[in-house]
């Protein structure tokens, strides 16, 4: 598939393919996927127009098992012998990454977690029943769990399994109930904190307010309250308040420590400095201005390669470390900074103080700092985070106050013109008339805003939080919130251009 499409290799391949999606040979009119690069298993085609497409544009990258022409199942050799190691999930390496203090006895560790650690090593020690070779019962536990959260299994359908499972088998040596399994996860570092928020997106009941029932803003009850015909419910639930808005936050601090506990992930987190090719060219973020910048105006921070520099990404994306999890069918939209309080203040620690981290590949602790550098979201999460307006007639966040913008009657829609000011001076279109408006455009750019000036603007605009409140008409910006503060006042007031 990688060879040059003129090469007969490639050509008797494509027959190949061509024969095993059409398994029947050719019946007359029979369509397949067409996995070319520009149709990528899209459209339906006959064969002869596959074999065209092929040819002239070659398969869509990475295609190597076609699953959309019949190959499903991946072959396995039953008789192989296994490899013994590969039998057995590496509980061991797994607590010796999240509790190394306890385990070479550094006085930093605290008593709570020596405890966690040494009930964990019992649990391991244990066999899931007796001579088994495969799991022990912590290791089991977890591979049940995360079944559970792959599938969405309630608390109570995984508890009635768990019972089922003992019932059937007295011998495993497996929890009795959910809450029994959560409590493994929670020992492992995997835990996150619950708080209540306001209903209407106004306020968190954190810090000061963990004791309050009723939000200060618009006074709505934190607790879902039941009608006075529900007097009669069960005691228990009475008894068991539920809220009406929960934020789930996953602490960022101590994941961040734990990578570099990690036996494999140490080396990592230091390549960009030790092991990036530094030939100037551009493959990686600490080559990009951004990165020289930062160094440039916060030395300290650049001499040590152990201080993170993270990128908050506001989309679903593989490979992030989730910090957030806000509950609820709709977007709070601008009211997501109520909801990023928890995780500017982890920042904050981050960038001002840092914290005592034990660096694996060194077998040492160091004081581990980290900044935000970059933001990167799609344009309706962009709105919400900077609290920039992306629709209406300034919606450009480039061209800020000079977009130019019209609105069509008609189609009911703003229309964005003049892109020809970002075109060189001397570019022929500048001066072309007929192609365009009947003008000539010899205007310079409009100016990017910087983010020290974003940060003198955003000082008169006043934050206005909750469904039920009423927004102040502050132009473009609809909140002069605090998180694009912190990112200006804090750590990126350097660059050029915040937007």
């Amino acid at each position: 598939m990688d060879l040059p499409r003129y090469s007969k290799e490639y050509i008797d391949g494509v027959q190949h393919f061509l024969d095993f999606a059409y398994s029947d040979g050719d019946p007359q009119g029979e369509e397949i996927q067409c996995p070319c690069a520009k149709c990528c298993n899209i459209p339906w085609y006959r064969r002869n127009i596959v074999y065209d497409l092929l040819i002239c544009y070659g398969f869509v990258k990475g295609y190597t098992r076609w699953i959309n022409h019949g190959e499903w199942e991946i072959p396995m050799d039953v008789d192989d012998d296994m490899d013994e190691d590969d039998s057995y999930d590496d509980i061991d390496g797994l607590l010796n990454d999240q509790f190394r203090y306890v385990a070479q006895g550094v006085d930093e560790c605290q008593n709570e977690d020596a405890k966690k650690f040494y009930n964990l090593v019992d649990e391991v020690s244990q066999e899931l029943y007796p001579g088994c070779k495969g799991f022990s019962k912590l290791s089991f536990t977890i591979r049940l769990y995360l079944l559970k959260c792959l599938h969405g299994w309630s608390n109570e359908s995984f508890t009635s399994l768990l019972e089922l499972l003992k019932e059937a088998m007295p011998e495993l040596n497996i929890p009795l109930s959910c809450n029994n399994a959560k409590s493994f996860v929670k020992n492992l570092g995997l835990d996150y904190k619950k708080i209540d928020a306001c209903p209407n997106d106004c306020m968190l009941f954190w810090n000061d307010h963990k004791s309050d029932e009723y939000c200060l803003v618009c006074r709505a009850s934190r607790y879902i309250e039941y009608p006075e015909a529900d007097s009669e419910l069960e005691p228990s639930k009475k008894a068991h308040r539920v809220a009406a808005k929960t934020l789930r936050h996953f602490p960022l601090i101590p994941r961040i420590k734990r990578l570099f506990m990690c036996s494999n992930m140490e080396d990592k987190l230091r390549w960009h400095d030790e092991e990036r090719s530094k030939d100037g060219k551009l493959r990686h973020p600490a080559d990009g201005q951004a990165w020289k910048d930062f160094d440039s105006l916060h030395p300290d921070f650049a001499k040590d390669s152990r201080n993170l520099r993270l990128s908050l990404m506001c989309m679903k994306q593989e490979y992030c470390m989730l910090s957030l999890l806000i509950s609820g069918p709709r977007s709070p939209e601008n009211d997501i900074d109520i909801y990023l309080q928890t995780l500017i203040e982890e920042l904050k620690v981050l960038w001002e103080l840092g914290v005592d981290t034990y660096d694996a590949s060194r077998n040492q602790t160091f004081l581990m700092r980290a900044a935000l550098m970059w933001t990167i979201n799609d344009f309706p999460a962009y709105a919400m985070l900077s609290g920039w307006s992306t629709k209406g007639k300034l919606a450009c966040p480039c061209c800020n106050y000079g977009t130019n913008s019209c609105y069509l009657k008609h189609s009911r829609k703003m229309c964005y013109m003049d892109h020809r000011v970002f075109l060189p001076m001397d570019h022929p279109w500048r001066s072309n008339k007929r192609s365009f408006n009947g003008k000539t455009e010899f205007r310079p750019p409009p100016e990017l805003l910087k983010g020290t000036d974003v940060f003198n603007m955003l000082q008169n605009v006043e934050n206005v939080f909750g469904k039920t409140q009423k927004k102040a008409n502050s132009g473009p910006w609809k909140k002069g919130q605090f998180f694009l503060n912190y990112l200006i006042g804090n750590i990126i007031c350097f660059t050029t251009n915040l937007m």
